[in-house]
């Protein structure tokens, strides 16, 4: 069977049990939708939290990212695993102590104002919105070249399966799916990683494989062979850092301060029955991350060496099967600068480079590749079997669907519960406040398709951005609504609309307004805008304390609703 036949069969087989498993748990409660009946078991909340944190960004992108930054693409390993520690310790024993649904439900009851509810929703909304459009984009990766159907289409089939699972059955169907969809993907990314380690080094472990010697090749080590691959061709040794100390510091906070600010990761620890059960899901979670990511590295070295041994400096018409096959989805390209037939691959802005290149007649680098498709296209370029291939698009999807669900589910009950509920409508019955949140869904499903196929970057880049923003507006807000009883409503709404507006600024100035200023030379302070989250977070911080300081003490109340946060206990 072919890599197309293998691939229809899983998806039929994964989407139908994703489906199926909706339909299984289809929820009739504003309880059930939100928290999934607060009753569910930590060891599936630890899987469902792990598939539901691994995106698309972490399956697809992540390791395509660090095949081509190398040693400075750790940042995005460092600063997402460091997070969710930092989420696990920090929040979530207190905020599953407060008990509530969501987390605009936790800012509108401390900082005791509906204005502070209404930020929030608006914030948790365009973060959401923000995070979804890397998935949505991931699915439609994995359609256009395994279904070989246009990026469009594919979006398109994500958006019905996502909507159906995820308004069927609320947290509670998305719950049981991310357990099923976290089994799909994580054997999906180890199988392959160890094929292609065994094909390469001889060691069945790729971890172990990674710092081995190549296979058949005596005293040549797998990096030293990627160095030396890299620095022919005018790109910076694998094993190197270019990116500033600084970039490299302000990225990795923001994307894990950013971590303990997601609302669909913090949401998933309001679904289990105590605070101890939050600790204890939060420690298989961690460990579910850790599989995956302890591999990543691997992926994307062995994906860069198959890459560049296959396609560098090759003529065009002998070509490997696999790049002919991405070819058509338009997300790798070869043009032909000097009409010689050959694929030049080069750093053409390194200068040494250059002068080689203008002397043997090269008119620039002709092969332009999409980061995104690197862990995809990994199995085909070290040419293991069709299903193996076919079962890596499954495992994408997976990663990609869960996710997206449980953002869908953030943005729904922003909508229902948050503002219609909470503000709009109060006496709303749950019946209408459940039928709202599905229609929310539905609208929200539609924008992040169109986003999905119009995307302002790669993958890991758009959820980076999604990171930033939730690290410059809810991550203070939260810490100091735990920690502080000083901290007050007006200084929590100004530091979110002030944390939130200059990161968002900041953004969409170099990716939108003026993408070509997007150097190191113009950043502010040579941050970049994946970094910027993290000033985000320090004026946040800074006008949310000065704020508080100048405006009237929270009432009693809330202060002892502070001190009864402080104390989780195991009910």
């Amino acid at each position: 069977m072919g890599i197309q036949g293998w691939t229809y069969l899983f998806v039929f087989i994964t989407f139908s049990l994703y489906i199926g498993i909706a339909i299984w748990s289809r929820v009739v409660s504003t309880r059930g939708f939100y928290v999934a009946g607060g009753n569910v078991h930590p060891i599936a909340n630890g899987a469902a939290t792990a598939a539901d944190w691994m995106s698309a960004a972490s399956f697809i992108s992540m390791a395509g990212i660090i095949s081509f930054m190398g040693r400075d693409g750790s940042v995005y390993l460092m600063g997402w695993t460091g997070g969710y520690v930092l989420l696990a310790l920090l929040l979530a024993p207190y905020l599953r102590k407060f008990g509530q649904f969501t987390v605009p439900d936790f800012v509108g009851e401390r900082y005791y104002s509906n204005i502070a509810r209404l930020v929030a929703v608006v914030c948790a909304i365009f973060i959401s919105f923000t995070y979804v459009t890397g998935q949505m984009r991931g699915v439609g990766v994995v359609f256009s070249r395994f279904l070989e159907i246009e990026i469009f289409w594919g979006v398109f089939i994500g958006m019905v399966v996502v909507f159906t699972y995820a308004v069927l059955g609320g947290m509670k169907g998305i719950t049981y799916t991310q357990v099923a969809q976290y089994c799909v993907l994580i054997f999906a990314y180890l199988l392959p990683a160890i094929f292609i380690s065994m094909t390469l080094t001889g060691n069945v472990i790729p971890q172990i494989g990674f710092g081995s010697e190549i296979k058949g090749d005596e005293g040549v080590y797998l990096l030293d062979k990627l160095n030396g691959l890299n620095t022919e061709l005018g790109f910076a040794a694998y094993t190197s850092g270019q990116k500033s100390t600084i970039d490299v510091f302000f990225i990795a906070a923001a994307l894990m301060v950013g971590t303990a600010g997601l609302p669909h990761v913090i949401i998933r620890f309001f679904t289990v029955p105590k605070v101890s059960d939050a600790r204890v899901s939060a420690f298989w979670a961690l460990f579910f991350i850790a599989i995956l990511f302890l591999t990543a590295p691997a992926v994307a070295a062995f994906a860069r060496t198959n890459f560049l041994q296959t396609v560098s400096n090759q003529p065009y018409a002998e070509a490997p099967a696999w790049f002919k096959n991405w070819e058509a989805t338009g997300l790798i390209k070869f043009e032909d600068k000097n009409g010689d037939g050959v694929m030049q691959h080069y750093n053409e802005s390194n200068p040494d480079y250059a002068a080689i290149a203008a002397a043997k007649g090269w008119a620039g680098n002709e092969i332009i590749v999409d980061r995104d498709i690197m862990v995809l296209a990994n199995p085909e370029m070290a040419r293991l079997p069709n299903w193996a291939i076919a079962l890596v698009a499954a495992g994408g999807l997976a990663a990609a669907l869960s996710t997206a669900a449980g953002l869908l589910l953030v943005i729904s009950s922003a909508v229902s519960h948050d503002l219609l509920k909470r503000i709009i409508l109060p006496e709303i019955t749950e019946k209408q406040e459940l039928m709202t949140a599905r229609f929310a869904a539905a609208a929200a499903v539609v924008v992040a398709g169109y986003f999905g196929v119009n995307p302002p970057d790669y993958v890991a880049s758009v959820v980076a951005f999604a990171f930033g923003l939730a690290a410059s507006s809810f991550f203070p807000a939260l810490v100091m609504g735990i920690f502080s009883k000083r901290m007050n409503k007006e200084g929590a709404i100004a530091g979110m609309v002030v944390g939130i507006v200059f990161t968002a600024a900041y953004i969409i100035y170099f990716k939108f307004i003026n993408p070509a200023a997007n150097t190191s030379v113009n950043w502010w302070l040579g941050i970049s805008p994946e970094g910027i989250g993290t000033l985000g977070m320090l004026i946040n911080f800074a006008v949310s304390v000065l704020v508080s300081r100048f405006s009237p003490v929270p009432p009693d109340t809330v202060q002892k609703l502070v001190d009864d946060i402080r104390i989780p206990k195991a009910n």
